[in-house]
């Protein structure tokens, strides 16, 4: 199925579109909040294994409802290489189906359920996974691609 497309503002407020990647392949990952515990691990991880991603022809975005401001804190403070996005109206990820209800603190809310969408070259879902641990992420979606 085609991954929907979008356009959102970067950490410096720059417009980044999925179509930009078109050729590419591109891993959109959804993330709740950034520089708390689990995001900062998911991220940590996505900036460590980015070389050898790339290696293999693998671009990586996170993107997540904070504003740029924000994302470009995270960034900053945590050596951050690839892009993040600011999606604060949560468009985007209801429409790769990462927003819903969660369990936070034995508590159900809405929010951004941490997802991870890989995007083939030709602009289609090659694979999606949905309420990932953000610990540890990153290796098994390196092995359920092959890499």
């Amino acid at each position: 199925m085609p991954a929907p497309d979008f356009t959102l503002p970067d950490a410096a407020g720059q417009p980044v579109s999925l179509a930009s990647y078109r050729g590419r392949n591109v891993i959109v990952y959804f993330y709740p909040k950034a520089a708390t515990p689990g995001c900062t691990t998911e991220a940590c991880d996505f900036r460590d294994s980015l070389a050898s991603l790339q290696g293999k022809g693998y671009d990586v975005v996170g993107i997540s409802p904070d504003a740029p401001e924000a994302l470009a804190g995270f960034t900053g403070d945590f050596g951050l290489t690839f892009p993040l996005l600011s999606d604060p109206d949560h468009a985007v990820a209801l429409a790769y189906g990462a927003w819903g209800e969660k369990l936070v603190n034995g508590e159900i809310t809405e929010g951004v359920l941490r997802s991870t969408v890989v995007v083939g070259t030709d602009g289609t879902v090659v694979l999606a996974r949905y309420q990932v641990d953000a610990k540890g992420h990153v290796a098994a979606l390196r092995r359920e691609l092959g890499l």
